[in-house]
Formats: structure tokens, sequence, C-alpha cells
């Protein structure tokens, strides 16, 4: 998933790992020394140098490998206080007890992709530099490339269309699948070049690349992204004490969506009725809200920073009722037909 030096999806080029509302973050989590945060999505741990700045603990998840080992020489630093685990952010609850330090203080949550895996042209994220059509940030299991040449054409349309929110997924996905028939795609130029014959080249000014919201669909695919943020969001649940606080930075509408209806369910006390259907019982709230709706970068981080444009921050604070099973098609989950059969 992403991280606190975050690219956002439009993948504009040139700008250092900077960590997006990271004074906001900060201020959500209210970490003080003594106290353990877990860092869920680490990458080139622009949170987590804050975080121990603060005198806390942390404990830093990344399921890159390249993130954990660049992040060793952090660890170094840290007098003890860091430990790095390679794993996926869904586990954080068990990585933590395997740890010896549940229940945590603090749980942050920085989604998408890192800007060091869009910058690396052989990971194959990104089409600004062409390489391998890979997007695993595991480097494991079937790539992007495997999806894109065998995934069955209407599957693909809505792969494209649900997780691209691209609005011309059925002539993206005819372009490729016409396409695949002489020569299966295996780089992240030529795939992007026949997405922009489809799309068209941005106009002047235009934010976005053509091909950014299909290469959005399939990273999002091969990855298990929004599965991995509904199952991070009852990891913390678990692993939080009472008081804890769940602070979430989302970088576009799939996420912020999911985010906000987990916030939305597990804060609510009581059920709508009305003279004609009597009120239900609900289970006790889990969260109560920190703030009203979510915070947005400012104007100032958005002009240092362009790539905070999208950027949303959601919190609450752990009551202590029991955690609860959680329902993501309920949370706004996209099922896509087949989805399984390629890189699931």
């Amino acid at each position: 998933m992403a991280r606190g030096d975050h690219h956002v999806v439009s993948e504009e080029g040139g700008a250092p790992h900077v960590p997006v509302l990271l004074d906001e973050v900060l201020e959500a989590v209210g970490a003080t020394a003594g106290e353990t945060v877990i860092d869920g999505t680490f990458g080139a741990g622009g949170y987590t140098r804050a975080l121990l700045a603060t005198g806390a603990d942390v404990i830093g998840i990344d399921r890159d490998p390249t993130a954990i080992e660049a992040g060793q020489a952090l660890v170094d630093e840290s007098g003890g206080r860091l430990r790095l685990v390679h794993g996926r952010f869904s586990g954080l609850d068990v990585h933590a007890g395997d740890l010896g330090r549940a229940p945590v203080d603090a749980v942050v949550l920085d989604l998408g992709v890192s800007s060091m895996q869009l910058d690396q042209a052989e990971r194959g994220f990104s089409f600004r530099f062409d390489g391998p059509l890979d997007m695993r940030m595991e480097r494991e299991g079937p790539t992007a490339a495997d999806v894109v040449n065998t995934m069955p054409q209407r599957d693909l349309t809505r792969l494209i269309g649900l997780l691209g929110e691209e609005k011309r997924a059925s002539a993206v996905s005819r372009a490729i699948a016409e396409r695949r028939k002489s020569e299966p795609f295996s780089r992240t130029a030529d795939l992007a070049a026949v997405i922009e014959k489809v799309v068209g080249r941005p106009s002047k000014g235009k934010q976005i690349h053509p091909a950014t919201r299909t290469f959005q669909a399939l990273r999002i695919h091969v990855n298990r992204e929004l599965d991995e943020v509904v199952e991070a969001l009852a990891a913390a649940e678990r692993a939080l004490k009472p008081g804890g606080r769940l602070v979430v930075v989302t970088f576009h509408s799939l996420e912020d969506r999911i985010v906000k209806r987990f916030f939305a369910d597990r804060s609510r006390t009581r059920a709508g009725g009305s003279r004609h259907m009597p009120e239900v019982d609900v289970p006790p709230a889990t969260f109560e809200l920190v703030g009203r709706g979510a915070r947005d970068p400012s104007d100032e981080e958005i002009a240092r920073n362009p790539r905070a444009r999208s950027a949303k921050l959601r919190a609450g604070r752990r009551t202590d009722a029991p955690a609860r099973d959680i329902d993501g098609g309920a949370l706004g989950l996209p099922r896509v037909a087949a989805v399984e059969q390629v890189g699931g």
C-alpha cells in the first residue's frame, strides 16, 4: 500500500518523497513517549521517523521487502524503539502480538502505492518509465502482464471500470484483447501506448495520463489492495486498546468510501426508525469519530506538494466495545466477476 511519501495516481514525476498530511496525522495520533504506534505502511519511513521523534515506539509494517531492507538504517538509529515487520498490514494485530506489544495505542495507515515503487522502472508500476509489466508489491504471484494477457475481455472491462473508474473501460479492454492475440504484453510502455490510442493523449493542463486509471486498476487487483484495506481496518479494531487512535489517509474514492463507511458503521449508536418501522438495536460502537468528516491538505501543502491534493484523513478513537466481524460488501468493496481467476 501507499506510504507517507505518496505519489498520487497521476504519477507526476520529479518530486521527492514527502509525507502527506504529516502534521495532521501527528495531531490525530497524539503519540507520547512510551506509547506503541503501528505504522502499517512503512514505505520510506516518513511517518515512522516523525512518530519516533514524539518518543513513541513504532512497529513498521511493509509487504515490500525492498522497503524493509532500506529501513534498517532507521532501525539502527532508533535505539530499539523501531521494529520492522515484512508482512501485510491486514495482519497488523498478529504482528503486534508476535512482538509482545498488543494491544497498541495507535495505528496509522497511508493507502496506495509508494513513490519508491513508482520510481523503480524494474517494478513495473509506472508508465513514466518503461519496464516489465509487473506491479507486485511482494514480488510474488501473478503479474499485471498475466492479468492483461489472460483475463477474459468481459472481466477485464469490469476490472478497469470498477477499480480504475475508467469511463472508456470497454474500449480499452477491447483494444487490449485484440492486440494480445498477435503479441502478449510484457512492458509498461507498450500497454500505455495501446491505451493512449484509445483514450487519447492528455490535453494541455490535464492532470493525468490516459493510462493512469487502467494502471491503477491493474495494481489494485494484482495486490488485492482494497481487500487488504478492509482486513486492515478490522485488524486495527482488534489491535487497539480502549482510547487508541486509528488514523487513515486515502488517495482515491474507492479507498475513501471504504474507510468512510467503516467509521460511520463502527461509530453508529442507533438505527433510524419511523412511525412505520421502530428503531432497531445496533451493536455497541467500537469507535468514536475524531473530528467531523475528512480532513484535506491545506492549500499551502498542495502548493508545496501537488501529489497531496487528493489526500483525505479520517480518524477514530477506540471504545471498550468488543471488536466485530467485518463485511467488505457493506463497506463498498467492489467485486469483479471472475477477478480471482488471475492475480487474486
